[in-house]
């Protein structure tokens, strides 16, 4: 048996150390509690919110509400069902207080949002928007809800700022699945554009720093360009290979526009570092013939793999006249963190291990477990700025 006097000082050191980094961790979790807890109507849920945080941040393998009670020391999951639909609390004022706190940390002139949607697999028919249809998380049609995400990303690091659940158009008129499913009156269809135009019009209205907007093919249609042509504002769109541009008088899709480009046209940037390093690519840039207010332009930026040459992406920009190709290809590269973003909160914070059927219920959830998503990214990033310090990483110990 080890006994105090038998510690080296390095021992003494560490374990003096680990309970500092402890008690900061959890001092930093009090202080984003307090932001937040006036819009918890009621003392205990005020206390249940904190406890939750602390749960989906905590080692609980699955973060459901068994689990999450027996975590609390809580006999069933009633008391955590309760915060996520009877009690008075308003997600929408947590939603911008996690947006406020996420621009605190990491808000950058240079910032990017990026707007992406990823799938829930869910069995029945009853959770709220549940159907069978495509998302890129399993790549196929699916039974599932699609949740549509806008992440903030700057070179100190990225984290989500705002969510809708997509309901399908066969939920928009059925209205007893509507009544079960707690959805409210003034909730109709919404296509995934129109859900990313309002979850920007809130950003941009709220002051958050942006300088490009990128998303994938899904958000590189008519409806969500327009609409930021109108705001001035610059962004990177992935659009498919059918995707027709106007050229000499006439639609010609982008495979077709691209497809002679001689050699030259091609040259080699990184757009970004992945898990394996820089992400290489071939890249060509075509101006386009569009009208565009004084000192912008419209672009088709093309990504062609190193290895498939016939793997090629498209993308249609627009931005200062004077932006350079290695600027858009950055940009582009951006969107890739949502994926990880989406990765690290289902893996570390159990995005989507809820066990709640209601539309309320979900957004409650989705915004705690982005809300401590967010947490971990700028815990991480504060302990990586003051030297890389090992307190940012949580350790059982720690809740």
């Amino acid at each position: 048996m080890t006994t105090d006097t038998d510690k080296t000082v390095e021992d003494r050191t560490a374990e003096g150390t680990a309970v500092a980094e402890s008690r900061s961790w959890l001092a930093r979790l009090d202080t984003l509690h307090a932001r937040l807890a006036h819009h918890f109507h009621r003392s205990e849920m005020r206390t249940r919110a904190r406890r939750y945080l602390a749960g989906l941040l905590g080692p609980v393998e699955r973060k459901n509400g068994w689990q999450l009670a027996e975590h609390l020391g809580e006999r069933g999951p009633q008391g955590v069902q309760r915060l996520l639909t009877a009690a008075g609390w308003d997600a929408e004022a947590v939603r911008d207080d996690l947006r406020a706190y996420v621009v605190e940390h990491l808000g950058d002139e240079e910032g990017v949002l990026v707007v992406d949607e990823t799938g829930f697999f869910k069995k029945g028919t009853k959770s709220a928007g549940v159907a069978r249809q495509y998302s890129g998380t399993a790549g196929r049609r699916e039974n599932q809800q699609i949740g549509v995400f806008a992440a903030y990303a700057t070179a100190q690091g990225y984290a989500f700022i705002d969510r809708a659940l997509y309901l399908p158009e066969v939920w928009a008129q059925d209205q007893e699945r509507r009544a079960e499913a707690h959805i409210p009156p003034e909730v109709g269809f919404a296509t995934k554009g129109a859900l990313a135009c309002a979850m920007l019009a809130r950003a941009f209205a709220a002051g958050v720093p942006v300088r490009w907007v990128v998303g994938d093919t899904v958000y590189g249609g008519e409806e969500l360009r327009h609409w930021l042509d109108t705001q001035e504002r610059n962004y990177v769109l992935a659009v498919p290979c059918t995707h027709a541009i106007w050229t000499q008088g006439r639609q010609e899709e982008v495979q077709t526009l691209v497809a002679p480009l001689p050699a030259q046209a091609w040259g080699r940037l990184s757009a970004g570092d992945g898990s394996q390093g820089p992400r290489w690519y071939d890249w060509a840039c075509l101006a386009l013939p569009y009208e565009a207010a004084p000192g912008r332009a419209h672009w088709l930026l093309v990504r062609r793999c190193l290895s498939d040459p016939t793997d090629v992406a498209y993308y249609r920009v627009y931005g200062p006249a004077d932006t350079s190709i290695a600027e858009m290809v950055r940009v582009a590269g951006t969107r890739w963190t949502v994926e990880e973003g989406f990765e690290q909160a289902k893996g570390e914070v159990g995005l989507d291990q809820y066990e709640v059927r209601r539309y309320d219920a979900w957004y409650r959830h989705i915004t705690l477990a982005l809300l401590a998503h967010a947490y971990l990214v700028i815990t991480r990033a504060t302990a990586a700025a003051d030297g890389g310090k090992k307190g940012a990483l949580l350790t059982s110990s720690s809740h």
